[in-house]
């Protein structure tokens, strides 16, 4: 028994810099992309912002199928046109992921209609801009029904099925916010930070699950309608992500089985920066860089 202890131990180091050099390896030199011509793709929030363009992107590497979710039918409708017009065979369902028993019943509806969920996107999401004090209780439970329970009711209701097919992808379009948040987004900040949480177990937890994986998206401020009137300090060095290259991306992510992406690549400094440094510098950071507040002139959808 020790000397099968002592050679786990000295195995385990070796393991680590074999990992870390596969892993800057794979930096140089991308892994084959997956093959997604018999995928059938759902992606929530699907009918404008992100979700769109992620349908569009899926659509363009060749999916079987993509199935849209979302509450307004209007999107919706004008993104499963254009899907098809790309050649691709789209459905939408309207669907309110915050809502435990209507994810269930359209899920069923899903499968009998359309077929098996391979690849499940949950991107939907809200912002509602405020404090603490100053949101409505209500808007808070929406913020968190949607961000975070809304995952667990769309990942239990397809996740299964994955398993006994051995084929699953699973993916969160979440936010560096879920990692360092700011003021005047409490509700987002603190729904994505429990997305995280969520994808993070979701992902070790199928490690022993063959064929099934999960990729947790964490992009930097997006220039969506979602946080119209969001300002950064220096946009020239910070500028907003454009939706397109967040959903290339993170089809990329996808085909290379990439269990976390940051967007851009800076913010890996920022999470190491929030390791290391004590509370007051990283308090004058957030002043510097104007995250204090960005908030001020928020909008949101209109």
């Amino acid at each position: 028994m020790i000397w099968k202890w002592l050679g786990a131990l000295l195995l385990f180091p070796v393991q680590m810099v074999y990992l870390v050099v596969k892993a800057a390896v794979c930096l140089v030199l991308p892994p084959k992309l997956r093959d997604l011509s018999r995928e059938n793709v759902l992606v929530t929030g699907g009918g404008r912002g992100i979700g769109r363009h992620l349908a569009r992107e899926f659509a363009r590497r060749g999916v079987k199928k993509i199935i849209l979710w979302g509450r307004t039918e209007k999107c919706l409708k004008e993104t499963t046109e254009e899907i098809r017009m790309m050649g691709t065979e789209c459905h939408y369902f309207i669907c309110d992921v915050g809502n435990r028993e209507e994810v269930y019943r359209q899920a069923k509806a899903v499968r009998e209609k359309v077929g098996d969920i391979t690849i499940l996107v949950n991107n939907a999401a809200v912002v509602h801009g405020k404090s603490l004090m100053d949101s409505d209780d209500d808007a808070l439970l929406k913020s968190q029904h949607i961000n975070t329970l809304g995952q667990f009711w769309t990942t239990k209701a397809f996740l299964p099925r994955m398993l006994e097919l051995q084929n699953g992808h699973i993916v969160c379009l979440n936010s560096v916010l879920a990692l360092s948040a700011i003021p005047g987004a409490i509700d987002y900040c603190t729904s994505k930070a429990s997305s995280f949480a969520f994808m993070e177990s979701l992902t070790l937890g199928l490690l022993d699950c063959p064929g099934v994986n999960a990729t947790t998206v964490l992009p930097f401020h997006t220039s969506t309608e979602m946080f119209q009137g969001m300002r950064i300090r220096f946009p020239s060095l910070f500028p907003p992500l454009k939706p397109e290259t967040v959903a290339r991306r993170t089809v990329e992510a996808v085909q290379m089985n990439q269990a976390f992406l940051l967007l851009p690549w800076t913010m890996h400094v920022l999470v190491i920066l929030k390791s290391i440094l004590p509370q007051a510098a990283l308090e004058e950071i957030h002043k510097f860089s104007g995250s204090y507040t960005c908030m001020n002139t928020f909008k949101g959808r209109t």
